[in-house]
């Protein structure tokens, strides 16, 4: 049984409740559709309840390096479990393009032919050479995983994350992947307590659980690949054992708490570029076409959920693009579902940055 969110009036987040005594609330005008980056549906009280009393409610994430397992759990129900498409690779080609492009700039300002204590090296402006430096791709990882987490916490009453980490061979003050996880488990004692776990203790609460992953293809977009080690996760926080023990001369873990059927949304980043003057390099008679950017001519911003009619047919997707006289929407996967004319097509969510597809 689904379970939604509810709010208060004031905005705090209370315990979930059925999908039809939602709609009961709405329809009787004791509650509102509220609206969140997630695209869930939740609802929002007009009157103060009765209690504001919650139970606990852990929130678990498997954090990796092109997919993420996010999962919302409480003693009796799973409330959400996500997949998250990190922009790892994004960002990596993007910095190695950047990077290609200044060396190449750089060289052309350079005069090879006077001695090289003349030439006209820019001087460093900054020592960045550091210790315990987080690379782009690995920051924009996790804080796709916080964005997540801070809307979690404001639909649940979320009191404990739990957190999955890695333990890197050699130094580990050196190793980006360790730097990157302790930076982001900082970020997220700031929403609530996190408790670390590793990844045989995610498996063994996982067979206990009964859950199945997939290990052959850990892209697809599926419970089973990595939103069931979220669970597993969230649910060792249920767990009254602090020790686990012998059964048959195999580890077990008890179960502890019940997985429900939930909503599985596939989360992702708007892949937008951003705006730039020229294409990597400057273009001929200085004649300059717009590239990137969010805004359109038409009013709609890039990442705008539409829907959109072209022969009769209703089509819904993000804007991705635009001509002079049509809107581009795409699917959840920025494949181009067509270009139709900017008068059929109604703006039913602003952007928000995310991609989600449930």
């Amino acid at each position: 049984m689904l379970r939604v969110p509810v709010i208060s009036p004031d905005g705090k987040p209370l315990m979930p409740t059925k999908a039809s005594r939602a709609r009961r609330w709405i329809k009787k005008g004791l509650a509102t559709i509220h609206q969140n980056d997630l695209g869930l549906f939740a609802v929002q009280l007009i009157n103060q309840p009765s209690g504001e009393k919650t139970q606990d409610i852990a929130v678990g994430i498997d954090p990796g390096k092109r997919f993420s397992g996010i999962a919302v759990q409480s003693n009796r129900a799973t409330l959400w479990t996500g997949h998250l498409v990190l922009p790892y690779k994004k960002v990596r080609v993007r910095m190695d393009t950047r990077r290609m492009m200044r060396r190449t700039r750089r060289s052309r300002r350079i005069n090879r032919k006077v001695p090289y204590s003349q030439r006209s090296h820019r001087q460093k402006r900054f020592d960045n050479r550091t210790n315990k430096k987080i690379p782009p791709s690995i920051r924009a990882n996790r804080q796709l995983e916080q964005r997540v987490i801070k809307e979690l916490n404001s639909l649940y009453p979320v009191k404990s994350i739990v957190y999955e980490v890695v333990k890197a061979r050699g130094n580990k003050g050196f190793s980006p992947v360790m730097v990157g996880q302790y930076w982001s488990i900082s970020q997220l004692e700031k929403i609530a307590p996190v408790t670390q776990k590793q990844g045989w203790e995610t498996a063994l609460k996982r067979e206990a659980l009964g859950l199945i992953k997939d290990k052959a293809d850990k892209s697809r977009q599926t419970i089973n690949t990595h939103g069931v080690d979220g669970i597993a996760l969230a649910a060792t926080h249920f767990s009254s054992r602090k020790n686990y023990y012998h059964n048959r001369g195999k580890l077990s873990v008890p179960k502890n708490c019940d997985v429900t059927n939930a909503v599985f949304s596939v989360v992702k980043r708007a892949p937008i570029s951003r705006r730039q003057l020229h294409l990597l390099q400057f273009s001929k008679g200085g004649k300059r076409r717009k590239y990137g950017g969010t805004t359109t001519h038409h009013g709609f911003r890039k990442g705008d959920y539409v829907e959109a009619v072209k022969a009769k047919i209703i089509s819904r997707g993000w804007v991705s693009g635009e001509t002079v006289k049509q809107v581009s929407v795409s699917d959840a996967n920025w494949k181009r579902i067509g270009q139709f004319t900017a008068r059929k097509v109604r703006l039913l969510k602003r952007a928000t940055g995310l991609i989600v597809n449930h």
